[in-house]
């Protein structure tokens, strides 16, 4: 059985956040997502860090998920639904096994990075949450953003549509 240390992982993570990426840059402001409308937040880069997760197969990414203020202070104090103005983000990468340290696996390739807005009037058809999922900082197409709510429907209802929970 293969042990992966999470340590490292979270340290791999940390950096890769405070790094400036060119694959995964600020992207254009008038650069939104088809249906919902959201764009990638500025400066989200240097959002506060609310968890790692690690994807498998057949993706095989490794995330970090950062908020905005209203989120941070929503998950610390356990605020269930998510207040309007909350701001998610989730950046991914290939997960690569890291040539310093072979237990470990670190960022490869930027693969996405995808947002989620609350604002209850606006997406009240999709829980109060709007959806954007962006490649090289330019929105995916319209049939992708059609898959966000009714996955997040069937799985989360209960934590507000929201996978994440706060890394403590």
């Amino acid at each position: 059985m293969r042990t992966v240390h999470i340590l490292p992982l979270v340290g791999a993570l940390f950096i890769s956040l405070t790094m400036a990426s060119r694959a995964q840059g600020e992207g254009d402001a008038r650069s939104v997502s088809p249906i919902y409308g959201v764009s990638l937040p500025e400066g989200y880069r240097q959002w506060e860090l609310i968890a790692p997760a690690l994807e498998g197969e057949p993706l095989n990414e490794l995330r970090a998920i950062v908020g905005n203020r209203t989120a941070i202070d929503a998950y610390r104090s356990g605020t269930l639904p998510f207040p309007d103005g909350t701001v998610l983000v989730k950046l991914a990468w290939k997960r690569t096994p890291s040539q310093e340290f072979e237990p470990a696996a670190i960022p490869g390739a930027a693969t996405t990075v995808q947002v989620m807005v609350k604002d209850s009037r606006r997406y009240a058809a999709t829980g109060g949450w709007g959806f954007g999922r962006f490649i090289g900082g330019k929105p995916v197409d319209e049939v992708q953003h059609r898959t966000c709510f009714a996955c997040h429907e069937a799985r989360v209802k209960g934590h507000d549509f929201v996978f994440t929970r706060f890394a403590p």
